[in-house]
């Protein structure tokens, strides 16, 4: 008796087409998620984070209470993704235009702009309803006007008009803290506004090396990033401006309620940040070509250790 093996049958779909395999389907899936997850920019909503949670714990004296770290934590990640989605949608024209942001999903057309904008709106609406049901009115408050304030003021019309909109900018990425503060504490005290000082000064540097980076990307779609209209000399000016201010405010946080663990830490990180701005300076005048993502990078490394620091003195 011969054995007969029986093909899998496929059914058609009325329309005459095979269904996709479930391994193409699953795969489909997957990317779709994945897309999902890149529209929230995970690793800015990581670096808004790094800096909330020390300021929580320094307010808090500690580890603050569960539900209010718990609430902060996910509705402050799921707001800074909000942001970033709608970022993504009001952005799709010049996305595709830039060499960095063309493999975003919209312009990679993995995600429509409908959808985009709906899963946008969804987790602003959760973040802020989480952090009204779960902290107080002024965390609150804070957290949506710092949503609209990406989305309409900075995005919609700062970042097309002037080539101040870094700096304008720079309100929405340091918000965070005195968010993380107000939900601990009901309240927004001198040393939270320093640790906004720290974090609002500290981006020029850190996104003027990234615009100089993709100069040519921003002329492309029109943005005019300060490297893109003004000279280098100028840039490396104001980048060496914002370093000082960036560790002026650090040391002026420190008598306000911060421990020698933080005040030695931030001397030391302020001197190397400092160092590389004026080496990018010197470099610049030399005629010799810079390489402006070390900045960038090191710049990361600065603002991470530094807040460490300040959860490890909030502990001892």
């Amino acid at each position: 008796m011969s054995m007969i093996t029986e093909r899998p049958v496929h059914r058609r779909s009325p329309g005459g087409a095979e269904p996709a395999p479930r391994g193409e389907a699953r795969r489909s899936r997957i990317a779709v998620l994945r897309a999902y997850i890149a529209l929230t920019k995970p690793q800015i909503v990581e670096l808004l984070l790094v800096t909330t949670v020390p300021t929580m714990m320094i307010a808090a004296g500690g580890w603050p209470d569960a539900v209010t770290f718990a609430a902060v934590l996910i509705g402050g990640g799921l707001a800074g993704g909000a942001a970033s989605a709608l970022n993504c949608y009001i952005d799709r024209d010049i996305d595709q235009l830039m060499r960095r942001t063309k493999r975003r999903p919209l312009p990679a057309h993995q995600i429509t702009p409908r959808a985009v904008l709906i899963f946008g709106l969804t987790l602003a609406v959760i973040s802020v309803v989480l952090m009204a049901v779960l902290t107080n009115w002024l965390a609150t408050v804070l957290t949506a006007a710092s949503i609209f304030y990406y989305d309409v003021i900075y995005t919609m019309w700062l970042k097309r008009r002037t080539p101040a909109n870094t700096f304008w900018g720079g309100v929405c990425g340091a918000a965070p803290v005195v968010i993380g503060w107000a939900a601990v504490t009901g309240s927004i005290s001198p040393l939270a506004w320093a640790l906004f000082g720290v974090v609002f000064f500290w981006q020029m540097p850190h996104f003027y090396a990234l615009a100089v980076k993709y100069k040519d990307d921003y002329a492309r779609a029109g943005i005019p990033m300060l490297p893109v209209v003004r000279s280098m000399n100028r840039v490396n000016f104001e980048i060496l401006v914002y370093t000082v201010l960036t560790v002026v405010v650090s040391l002026v946080a420190w008598p306000l309620g911060l421990g020698p663990i933080y005040g030695v830490t931030a001397i030391v990180m302020g001197a190397v940040f400092l160092a590389e701005a004026i080496r990018l300076t010197y470099r610049t005048r030399q005629g010799v070509a810079v390489k402006p993502m070390r900045l960038f990078h090191l710049s990361i490394t600065y603002l991470t250790v530094v807040f460490m620091a300040i959860a490890v003195d909030a502990l001892v």
